[in-house]
């Protein structure tokens, strides 16, 4: 039963590598190419070289080619670095994005409009770099360099190295296009990152109340019975008073913050409240734990 269910768990994210390198190389082929947006990662490296190797071939060296010829050294080192069983997933989510660049047909959809292009190459790019993260697997480039520098400097996280190199490669851009592009190629790098990171989370938000109030065991029992929500009582020590206390710990959907609010209310109106966020929440009533 387990290897049935592993089964479909990897055809779903082989389903998902497709769909997300689709997207992702949409935005490059039909938003940031016509538009000459470098927006980092090995992909702004390919419209780097194929703006410059303009003068010498016809259209310049087509944006497949690069990204492969970029990846085949890096694949080269990481498998010698870290073994197979690491870059598999990322060595078919390079090839999928390569093949889909060979693909999809060079649209000029923004026309122009370099906000459009930001916004909606932003928005297509992290949809698709979203999903293929949920895959557990990635597109290779600046990403797999970050990890193979990272090995050997363990004082920079990935993401510090990424931002480095990333940074970088907008330089470059911004000395071939100009600095007007770059401004917005950060924008859409912004964006790309934003709707990527909701994606992986699934938009699940939920709250946070910590509740202090001399009347916690008739606040926790009305939210329990009245809301079917867990309540865990923390104990603390008022440092100005000097009193120990019981502060409520309570984890609930965001529609439901407003109705723990108004039971705090109704029976301790002078109770403190905090709500903060809650960015994932595993368990009974939140989502299940993945496999």
């Amino acid at each position: 039963m387990q290897r049935v269910f592993n089964k479909k768990s990897n055809i779903w994210d082989y389903f998902l590598i497709l769909v997300g390198t689709a997207l992702v190389a949409t935005s490059i082929q039909c938003i940031y190419d016509p538009i000459s947006m470098v927006t980092g990662g090995f992909s702004g490296m390919s419209i780097i070289v194929k703006e410059i190797t303009k003068p010498l071939i016809p259209g310049g060296i087509p944006l497949w080619f690069t990204n492969i010829a970029l990846n085949i050294p890096v694949f080269v080192i990481a498998w010698r670095v870290k073994g197979t069983r690491f870059i598999w997933r990322t060595l078919l989510g390079t090839m999928l994005l390569s093949a889909w660049l060979y693909v999809v047909p060079t649209i000029d959809l923004p026309q122009g409009d370099y906000t459009l292009a930001a916004v909606f190459g932003g928005v297509i790019g992290g949809v698709g770099m979203g999903l293929v993260l949920s895959a557990k697997a990635t597109t290779g480039g600046t990403d797999m360099v970050a990890t193979l520098i990272q090995h050997y400097m363990r004082h920079y996280s990935i993401v510090q190295i990424m931002q480095v190199l990333d940074g970088l490669i907008v330089v470059v851009g911004m000395y071939v296009f100009g600095v007007h592009v770059a401004m917005y190629a950060i924008v859409a790098i912004y964006i790309t990152t934003k709707v990527s990171d909701a994606l992986l989370e699934g938009f699940k938000f939920s709250k946070v109340a910590y509740i202090i109030t001399d009347r916690y065991e008739l606040v926790a029992e009305k939210i329990m019975e009245k809301m079917d929500r867990g309540v865990t009582g923390l104990k603390a020590k008022g440092m100005y008073s000097g009193t120990d206390k019981c502060m409520l710990y309570c984890v609930v959907a965001q529609k439901q913050i407003v109705e723990v609010k108004e039971i705090v209310a109704e029976i301790d109106p002078g109770a403190f409240v905090i709500v903060t966020d809650a960015r994932e929440v595993f368990g009974e009533g939140f989502q299940e734990h993945s496999a």
